[in-house]
Formats: C-alpha cells, sequence, structure tokens
C-alpha cells in the first residue's frame, strides 16, 4: 500500500479534564493550555503539519467550546485586526497580516467521560480511507511522523506505537562496588522503552474498541500485542508530555529559549 501524508487524517484526543493540570484547566481543555504564544495543540499539528498531514480529526470533551473557538477565530490569532463599528449589519474585520494554515480540522464532541478509546470509536464515520495517525493533546516530539507512517505500512500490523527512552524523574548516582560515589547524573535518559503515545492505524482497530469506557492503553493495545498485531517505531529523540504544572513551566521556559526540541518546522 502507498500512501502519502497528505492523504491520511491525524485524530488527536482533546476531551480529557486535565486534573493534573487543575491550575491551568479550569476554564479550557488541556490541549488548549499555551506554550508560548499558542496552544499544545497548535504545536502538536505544527509537527504534523511538518511532515506533510493537514488533516485532523479532535476528538473534543471538557470544555469543547473553547476549541472551537479557537479554530473559528485562527485566521485572526495572533494578527493585529482593525473592527470597523461603523458600518451596517456584522462590524467590518480587517486585519494588517495574514496568518494561515493548509488544515482541515473536525472538532468532534466525543462526551464529557469518554475514555481514551471510546474516544477513537466515536469517531470512526471520519475515517474514511484504511489508515490514520493518533496521538494525545499533551505530548511533543520531533518524530518524522512521514517515516512512522512508512514503518507502519512496511510491518503490515494493525497498530503501530512510537516507543520512547524516557528520562528519569530523579538523578542517578553511580557507585563503585564498594559503594563510593563516583558522579550524579541529573535525570538521565533510561534504557527502557515507554509507549510515547503517537499510534499509527488501520481501521481495524475499531473491532478492538468497545464503548464510551474502553481505556485504548489497557485491553486494546494489550489484545494486539498477544495477537502480533502491534509494533514499535523506535524513536530516540526529543520527546516531552506536559502532565504537571511543573512540565507546563518547563515547555514554556525551553520555548522562550529558542530551543525548543519538537520545533522542527520553520515559519
Amino acid at each position: 500500500m502507498k500512501l502519502k501524508p497528505v492523504d491520511v487524517p491525524v485524530v488527536i484526543l482533546c476531551g480529557g479534564l486535565g486534573t493534573r493540570l487543575r491550575e491551568e484547566t479550569e476554564v479550557r481543555p488541556k490541549p488548549m493550555i499555551e506554550i508560548g504564544h499558542a496552544p499544545i495543540v497548535w504545536h502538536i499539528m505544527k509537527g504534523y503539519g511538518h511532515a506533510g498531514f493537514r488533516r485532523f480529526i479532535l476528538c473534543a470533551g471538557y470544555k469543547s467550546h473553547v476549541i472551537r473557538q479557537f479554530f473559528q477565530d485562527f485566521g485572526y490569532w495572533g494578527e493585529d485586526v482593525t473592527i470597523d463599528l461603523g458600518v451596517e449589519g456584522a462590524p467590518s474585520l480587517k486585519k494588517t497580516t495574514f496568518h494561515r494554515e493548509d488544515w482541515e480540522i473536525t472538532v468532534a464532541e466525543t462526551g464529557h467521560d469518554t475514555m481514551t478509546g471510546g474516544r477513537i470509536k466515536r469517531i470512526a464515520h471520519y475515517i474514511e480511507g484504511d489508515v490514520f495517525m493518533a496521538t494525545y493533546g499533551d505530548g511533543l516530539a520531533d518524530i518524522n511522523f512521514a517515516d512512522e507512517l512508512r514503518f507502519h505500512l512496511e510491518h503490515g500490523r494493525i497498530a503501530t506505537l512510537a516507543a520512547m527512552n524516557p528520562r528519569s524523574r530523579y538523578g542517578v548516582v553511580d557507585c563503585d562496588e564498594g559503594g563510593l560515589v563516583k558522579r550524579f547524573r541529573e535525570k538521565p535518559i533510561l534504557d527502557d522503552w515507554v509507549n510515547g503515545g503517537f499510534y499509527v492505524f488501520r481501521r481495524e482497530i475499531f473491532n478492538y474498541l468497545s464503548d464510551d469506557a474502553c481505556v485504548l492503553e489497557v485491553e486494546p493495545l494489550e489484545r494486539l500485542a498477544r495477537e502480533s498485531q502491534l509494533v514499535a517505531y523506535p524513536h530516540r529523540g526529543y520527546w516531552e508530555t506536559m502532565d504537571t504544572l511543573r512540565d507546563y513551566q518547563h515547555l514554556n521556559k525551553v520555548w522562550a529559549s529558542g530551543e525548543a526540541g519538537w520545533r522542527v518546522w520553520k515559519d
């Protein structure tokens, strides 16, 4: 099967409550929390867009109206706007600059309390072809998504996940056999692999998903693994998630420094 990124939709899970970031999610869903000048979901979409993907399906739930409003007003976001109130009918808006992305975006209502697998199940009717990408609305990476798609097609399984080497939550102490401390390593990258949350699925995945309580990361992926239908795409590059207030502050600091490892695009 030969597919180009432009032919493959990207599903982004945007409906959770984000309880560990309640300081920021009281008034907006987690994917709409800003890193620098833009919501984290925009950063995620820019990464996929850089690889040639242009159709996005956002699985919304909690405070979904914030997501809809952002993209409805997207043409005016970040731009200088002149509003002329002295005209008949609706006010006239004029931009001094122009901002545009070549994206088609579907904001799908997938329920307030629906779990991850259930949300994907609910957007099955939007998947017209045989393959789609999927990810969460809070993870950033410098993955070459076009290459992950190629890897998935070559392996011919139902599902592919991007496997990452996580960073330790703690500093590591290296000792010799006698217990003498030789060095400290501040939160090093570990050798183990974890699920990084960037997927490619064939549409058969819908046969593994059930009702709203279905958690993608539990029974569906475990069953796929048992049936030898899940492969791992190894990624040794940048990967961060925004789970806590500390993560949010860290990502904003990195973005402000101009050294954001996930920024693979050029404006």
